[in-house]
């Protein structure tokens, strides 16, 4: 059915366009393989063996067109999965599918625009609209009404300010970001500073109702300080009041990013903090990007303790994590990566995610490769670091000497875009 009503708004948005020439459409198909080994102790070798292997297919079929003032935006995606992580999926206890993030759903979105075709044994198939969206532009005014993305905030690998579908700060395939069904709004001032605003309608994941402490209405001014930038934020995010302060300034040839969000709950005030560091330099007649970043994450655990009681009582973590808008549990963070540039068509980036408190961590190494005009290669090797108990080594399960970990991993893919 999506499938069909794609297609139709396609063709009508193409016939309506093709003397002005305004339509475009495009998309890729993505072939991807994850690999994902299981130490000794992890409850997952219990439960699907020593590794897993994972194959996937991604389909995107993108239509833009402008018509005057107006434009329509759409993206039709194909998705299907086969592999052993699919098996894992159901036999994980409840709770722990928090820390291994699902395929798309919309139980939460206003819209259901997503049909799973298939779902048993190892394979899933699910076709949905990743975005739908009616937008008016004028002189100064943007709005938008629809599915679509949004991306605020000044943090590179934890961004607190970025309320809606954040990036996972592991994720290796960031081109697209997942959308969700919202009025957007932005007004431009003669000055050049411009005001945004959104209103993301959600539904209560148990009962499918509209509700108004699921919504986030947010209000963000963008403006100019001299040389810096500057971004003040005020909202209301599943009922809880959200401010936040971020500014950007260049210094000395690097470029200095940060933001403070305070959350106000039911339960308490939390504090968040982001700050990063960037530069970019040549070094033996090679292109280099560097990023350093420190993230404080006020919801973490103050114990330092990552059993089931102590999350228990943190129900306000628990939530965002599960919400999918949090991926970190502890409260000190640093993160850095260097992106080199091998050649012109082939770019490498080490990358370190560390939780300082425990300490472990994450090692990633990034991979990608221009094949041809129209094709790409993407891989990373995945080694998380650190002792029995802690969030990159494997917390404690509930189980005596079962941990959910997970050891080295490996992804590749293939892409072709058309």
């Amino acid at each position: 059915m999506l499938r069909k009503v794609f297609l139709a708004l396609f063709f009508l948005s193409a016939a309506a366009t093709a003397d002005d020439n305004k339509a475009e459409f495009g998309g890729h198909t993505k072939f991807s393989l994850t690999g994902q080994a299981y130490p000794d102790q992890s409850l997952f070798r219990d439960l699907v063996g020593s590794s897993t292997l994972d194959v996937t297919g991604d389909l995107r079929l993108n239509l833009q067109s402008n018509v005057g003032r107006w434009s329509f935006d759409a993206a039709y995606q194909l998705l299907a999965l086969n592999g052993d992580s699919v098996e894992l999926g159901r036999a994980l206890p409840g709770g722990t599918d928090i820390f291994f993030p699902g395929l798309p759903d919309d139980g939460r979105r206003l819209f259901d625009l997503t049909d799973v075709m298939r779902d048993s044994g190892k394979t899933v198939v699910l076709h949905r609209l990743d975005r739908l969206t009616l937008g008016y532009t004028s002189e100064k005014t943007v709005f938008r009404f629809g599915r679509q993305a949004l991306s605020w905030g000044n943090g590179l690998f934890y961004a607190p300010m970025d309320l809606v579908n954040p990036f996972d700060p592991a994720a290796v395939d960031t081109e697209y970001k997942g959308g969700d069904d919202m009025l957007y709004v932005q007004y431009l001032r003669d000055s050049g500073d411009d005001v945004q605003g959104a209103y993301v309608a959600r539904r209560d994941f148990a009962s499918g109702d509209v509700e108004a402490d699921e919504a986030t209405a947010a209000v963000k001014y963008h403006g100019f300080l001299g040389e810096a930038e500057f971004d003040l934020l005020l909202a209301q995010h599943y009922g809880d009041t959200v401010v936040g302060l971020g500014a950007s300034k260049s210094v000395g040839g690097a470029i200095l990013r940060g933001d403070v969000v305070v959350t106000d709950s039911d339960i308490d005030t939390y504090v968040q903090f982001v700050t990063n560091l960037t530069y970019s330099w040549n070094w033996f007649d090679r292109n280099m990007s560097g990023a350093v970043e420190y993230f404080f994450n006020g919801f973490g655990q103050r114990s330092g303790r990552y059993d089931s009681v102590s999350f228990a009582n943190n129900p306000d973590l628990v939530n965002r994590i599960t919400r999918g808008e949090l991926f970190s549990i502890g409260r000190h963070y640093l993160a850095a990566s260097v992106m080199i540039e091998m050649t012109p068509l082939w770019g490498l980036t080490p990358t370190v995610l560390a939780n300082v408190s425990d300490p472990s961590g994450l090692f990633q190494l990034v991979t990608n490769y221009s094949v041809s005009d129209n094709m790409t290669f993407l891989g990373s090797v995945n080694v998380p670091l650190g002792p029995k108990g802690s969030e990159f080594g494997g917390i404690e399960s509930g189980i005596p000497d079962r941990y959910l970990s997970g050891g080295a991993g490996l992804f590749a893919q293939i892409a072709w875009y058309f």
